[in-house]
């Protein structure tokens, strides 16, 4: 142990000697460093803050690994140091330690000073796992000395160490994602990037900096750097030579494959499960979400009911940092990307809960693309969010699919509007929501898809299993359907006694729960339950007031899906005018605007244009606007999925409708944004424009208090932080 101590002090003082070292180990990368701060504007973004970070650290760990071990250890060689350590009682043992020890101490402190010009000068935020981070370089360190030594070991000279480093280095720098972002590659040259060694530091590292992971997280390639590190060090035992005439046969670079061969096999396990593509987008997610971005000169409408007439709203990091009540005289101390926005309103993003992603609202030339996939769902969502609709509540979808789709959206992968699953229907044997299996041509997958869509609880014990089981699966609410039809298309109805058992259990579960209702006598069952909300109300008969005041009492919410009844009374006269609207024109998909229109076409020229569904747009006009005489608290939901409900922009013409029935636009915006909030139980975090909230916010040209249609105008659209590229969202992969 003394021999080794004494040579870990011999070869510090040597390395400090050298100008070089201090050179490339301290006064490089914090040139470096502060050059690329400049020029990314990493003051501006925590995300470009930690890529700045991240590439300086990356520079030192391969300059220090590939040319401060290697390199140095040939040129030692050459100079005939190591031949005066041959002739004292030293093994290469001692040697290689103490070359991975110095290396380790003198890169260090460098370490330290990043960290501190990034969260002192750059304001990134201290990372959570600080001694997690610095053990994860430190492998680093020593695995790409590891490596470096080994090549130090098969060069017989430096003209051949040097080439063989350069062939190691500039790949590694170019092709990890360090110095070029990773998600620019094609998808190619991202499977390539998987065989990198210094990717899997470079994800490591920009993980822990932005996403606030720490080690035990990134364990498999920890343990590849150990690997390569014990491996290399091995080898560099094996291969040692002492002197320079001591040369080493061809074959034997061959070695240099043993130390890569850890991230050979990561790479092939990357290729396969493409994982390393999806951590790339994973973190460009949240390196576009850490921007810092100040809106000012707006109208902003709180959410609440409060209107900030010309203020400005702060976003850091994802999160609203600050609301100003007016514009701050100093922009420059924010360090933010300033958007100038006088005349135009900021609102909180809009919210519909009442969709349904598993059918498009229209009908499809090609019976193709009628398959229920993610990738459907992903592009409803996309269009959601492109339509300023930060929010959509799912009340009625596949349950495995809503579940799997909703996880990828939380996760960043995709890039839609925030998905909450409330499902499956509950119903009875012959009950509306079990008709559409009847479309479906084998029984096996009627019945797989019945398993999926709908509960039908025979017994209270069932109905509060299968609420209990629901939970287990991590719904965000439970849905009932009490409605038993009309003429000609009659359901059974379920038994109140099984809706009463649904309702405890998913209060219990502390799940709100929502009761599908087609006339007043429905809304009068599901109030005497204990429901949390009720969608529809009635279309078809007027609503008793004294329900709605027993609504206003227990802090039930109303749902009036205004659009689904227009939408049907257009279908019965195939009148197409929903289709024209100009950002439905933007979000349909062209076979689903063509075979619509066909459709149409085809019960326009027909005979029969007599009224089929019973429903009237007026009585539901008249039921909302009671509801709001009364007091009961509103929410906006549109039915999305129903013919002619277009996934999308559908918010804005609920609201549309509501203030022709005669609800204040105020009122209707709240009911679609901080009221919607409140019934998902999330208004601590989205649904108004406050200080801590998520900034997920909608920009519109003109005043939506004064003209509720300025919601179609679109100016930007604010996505947990990130400024979203509309242009792009709805091509994404």
């Amino acid at each position: 142990m003394k021999s080794y101590l004494e040579l870990i002090k011999i070869d510090i003082k040597l390395a400090l000697r050298q100008r070089t070292v201090i050179f490339f180990n301290y006064l490089f990368p914090l040139v470096f460093f502060f050059a690329m701060s400049s020029a990314m504007r990493a003051r501006q973004s925590a995300g470009n803050a930690t890529y700045v970070m991240n590439m300086s650290l990356t520079l030192g760990v391969l300059g220090s690994g590939l040319f401060g071990a290697g390199v140095r250890a040939i040129q030692e060689r050459e100079l005939n140091i190591l031949r005066r350590y041959k002739v004292t009682p030293i093994t290469p043992g001692p040697l290689l330690v103490a070359s991975m020890v110095t290396g380790w101490v003198i890169f260090m402190p460098s370490i330290v000073l990043l960290l501190a010009f990034s969260v002192f000068w750059n304001h990134m935020p201290w990372p959570e796992h600080l001694i997690g981070l610095l053990v994860f370089v430190s492998l680093a360190l020593v695995a790409f000395r590891s490596m470096g030594l080994v090549i130090s070991s098969v060069a017989n000279t430096m003209q051949e160490g040097t080439i063989l480093v350069q062939l190691l280095y500039f790949p590694m720098l170019l092709l990890s994602g360090a110095t070029i972002p990773a998600s620019a590659f094609g998808p190619t040259m991202q499977i390539v990037s998987g065989f990198i060694p210094s990717t899997y530091m470079v994800k490591g590292v920009q993980a822990m900096l932005l996403k606030n992971e720490g080690l035990f997280q990134h364990g498999l390639e920890a343990g590849a750097l150990v690997i390569t590190a014990i491996v290399g060090w091995l080898v560099s035992m094996k291969l040692f030579r002492w002197e320079k005439e001591e040369k080493i046969k061809g074959s034997a670079k061959l070695w240099v494959a043993a130390v890569l061969a850890p991230f050979l096999i990561l790479g092939i396990l990357q290729a396969y499960t493409k994982e390393n593509a999806r951590t790339n987008k994973l973190l460009d997610r949240q390196m576009a979400r850490s921007q810092t971005t100040l809106i000012t000169g707006a109208r902003i409408i709180v959410g609440d009911g409060k209107v900030i007439e010309s203020g400005a709203v702060l976003v850091r990091n994802g999160k609203i940092a600050e609301v100003y009540e007016t514009p701050p005289g100093d922009t420059k101390s924010l360090r933010a990307e300033v958007i100038e926005a006088a005349g135009k309103t900021v609102l909180p993003g809009l919210i519909d809960m009442h969709v349904h992603l598993g059918v498009p609202g229209g009908v499809f030339q090609n019976p193709q693309n009628y398959q229920l996939t993610p990738t459907n769902m992903q592009r409803e969502l996309a269009a959601y969010l492109y339509s300023g609709v930060t929010a959509v509540k799912s009340v009625g979808d596949e349950l495995d699919l809503i579940l799997k789709t909703r996880a990828l959206v939380d996760s960043g992968e995709v890039l839609g509007a925030e998905l909450f699953a409330c499902g499956p229907l509950f119903t009875t044997e012959g009950g509306h929501g079990t008709e559409y299996a009847k479309y479906i041509p084998s029984s096996s997958m009627q019945a797989a898809f019945n398993a999926q869509f709908t509960r039908l609880p025979k017994t209270t014990a069932e109905a509060k299993q299968q609420v209990d089981d629901l939970k287990s699966r991590g719904v965000d609410g439970i849905k009932a359907i009490l409605e038993a039809g009309r003429p000609g298309m009659l359901f059974n109805r379920m038994d109140p006694a099984i809706l009463d058992a649904i309702a405890a259990e998913a209060r219990a579960d502390h799940l709100p729960i929502t009761v599908h209702t087609g006339e007043s006598r429905d809304v009068a069952d599901a109030l005497a339950a204990g429901v949390n909300g009720i969608e529809h109300g009635s279309a078809r008969d007027a609503i008793p007031q004294q329900l709605f005041a027993q609504m206003a009492k227990s802090g039930v919410f109303y749902d009036p899906t205004l659009s689904v009844y227009e939408a049907f009374a257009d279908l019965d006269q195939g009148k197409d005018d929903l289709l024209k609207r100009s950002l439905v024109q933007q979000v349909i998909p062209r076979d689903l605007r063509q075979g619509t229109e066909k459709m149409l076409g085809a019960v326009a020229a027909s005979k029969d244009k007599t009224p089929r569904l019973g429903w009237s747009v007026a009585a539901s006009q008249a039921n909302l606007l009671q509801a709001y005489n009364n007091h009961v608290q509103l929410v906006a939901g549109s039915d999305a999925g129903n013919m002619l409900v277009i996934h999308g922009p559908t918010v804005q013409h609920e609201l549309e409708l509501w203030v022709k029935a005669g609800i204040p636009p105020g009122v209707a915006l709240q009911a679609a944004t901080y009221n919607a909030a409140r019934f998902l139980g999330v208004d601590d975090r989205i649904g108004s424009v406050r200080k801590g909230n998520e900034a997920d916010l909608l920009v519109v040209e003109g005043n939506p208090l004064q003209d509720i249609s300025a919601l179609e105008r679109i100016s930007r659209v604010i996505f947990k932080g990130e400024v979203i590229n509309r242009a792009e969202l709805m091509g994404q992969e």
